[in-house]
């Protein structure tokens, strides 16, 4: 799976996460932007372990790798491959 794959998964499994914060999602948004809360981030992290069978908080994520779904998705493929 590429990185632009990886975007377009997060923008779909993400949509219902911040449904009602943010009136667009698209690759460049940025989880602050969306309105993401320690609860929404709990969230997408177990959507990311359910889809992509990776556990961040194990793979030395950090701070940078979270400022927009683009970078996530960066992180996300650098993981898996």
């Amino acid at each position: 799976m590429n990185q632009q794959e990886i975007e377009q998964e997060l923008v779909r499994g993400l949509a219902p996460i911040v449904a009602g914060r943010a009136p667009t999602l698209t690759a460049e948004s940025t989880l602050t932007d969306l309105g993401i809360d320690s609860m929404g981030l709990i969230e997408i992290f177990i959507f990311i372990e359910k889809t992509f069978n990776l556990k961040l908080l194990e793979s030395g994520i950090q701070r940078e790798d979270l400022r927009s779904i683009r970078t996530l998705a960066s992180y996300i493929a650098s993981r898996i491959r």
